[in-house]
């Protein structure tokens, strides 16, 4: 063997990261994990998104795959060796010469409201506006609202945490709404004035997930990072993005989906998916549900999200997200 592939199998594994808080907080954790399984040092690459620079709304630019390419383009040109994904953030369709080495456990999938004067959601004065990027949250706030007699505005907002954030600080919004998973992640899960119930808003498909991907072709990394693969989360998401491609529905879509393992005691018996679609305004909503084992293999997962968002289709589901993705 010679020096230079020694140097590159116990040498530091090169990790494609965003340059946002969260993405290195993420990233960190991640490296942490990949360090104890493999014995090697790990170094953070960051890489600037066009997601990440661009001010406008996802949806005009072309949903949270705008956040993925620049570090798959790392990863195909060999400037990383892996990279980390928000696994909402990904596209449905996966490359060929890449792979999702491992999906780890999943953080709290729920949204969250940061509120002013600590307030839950259904304190919220009248009138109230809420800042929120993403029109599946629109959707299901808009709708829980309107049938319970709330009156609320959803403001389209961006940026990072403390940009959102900010924007309750100063007053200009009474609340924000965002993931659980983001604020555990950077440590500010003590902001959280309330949790919102699945049963109220569903999250984004894989929310609360993270993907750690690499070349397909690296079958020592592949073996090395599918150590720290959870199998329940994988299944439960891989059921959740099936869905979400079934329905053609980019991630700027409203489309909200979890896949919840169901235990007796400590042994899983069950997988119940949900899943809800509706207009931005919250007038029309299709929400379904499927409950049966399991799914042992990746395609029995895929099976699953396939049928449920056929259902939804049948009831009218292509009409409430406006432009279909192609």
């Amino acid at each position: 063997m010679n020096d230079t592939r020694r140097a590159n199998e116990t040498g530091a594994l090169r990790l494609g990261t965003r340059r946002s808080r969260l993405a290195m907080a993420q990233s960190g954790q991640v490296a942490e994990a990949v360090t104890r399984v493999t014995g090697r040092p790990v170094e953070l690459v960051e890489i600037t998104t066009y997601g990440d620079t661009s001010r406008e709304q996802l949806a005009q630019i072309g949903g949270t795959g705008v956040f993925v390419t620049a570090l798959r383009d790392a990863l195909l040109k060999g400037e990383v060796d892996f990279a980390v994904h928000s696994l909402k953030d990904l596209p449905t369709a996966q490359p060929d010469d890449l792979v999702v080495a491992a999906v780890p456990v999943r953080e709290d999938p729920r949204d969250v409201i940061v509120a002013r004067d600590a307030l839950k959601f259904t304190d919220l004065p009248s009138g109230a506006r809420i800042g929120t990027g993403s029109p599946r949250r629109m959707a299901q706030l808009n709708s829980y609202a309107r049938s319970h007699g709330l009156d609320i505005t959803a403001v389209p907002i961006r940026g990072n945490v403390d940009t959102r954030i900010g924007y309750v600080r100063s007053g200009e919004l009474d609340a924000v709404v965002l993931a659980a998973a983001g604020l555990n992640r950077i440590g500010r899960g003590d902001e959280v004035t309330d949790f919102l119930s699945v049963d109220t808003v569903l999250p984004a498909p894989g929310q609360g997930a993270l993907a750690i991907e690499c070349a397909a072709g690296n079958a020592d990394l592949v073996a090395a990072l599918a150590e720290l693969d959870d199998p329940f989360t994988r299944v439960a998401v891989t059921a959740e993005r099936s869905l979400l491609a079934a329905l053609e529905a980019g991630c700027s879509a409203p489309v909200g989906a979890l896949a919840d393992l169901l235990a007796d005691g400590q042994i899983v018996k069950e997988m119940r998916l949900r899943a809800v679609v509706g207009t931005t305004d919250g007038t029309r909503m299709v929400q379904l549900s499927t409950t049966g084992p399991v799914p042992e293999t990746h395609d029995g997962a895929m099976a699953l999200g396939r049928e449920l968002a056929a259902e939804m289709l049948a009831q009218g589901a292509a009409g409430l997200m406006g432009e279909r993705a192609h």
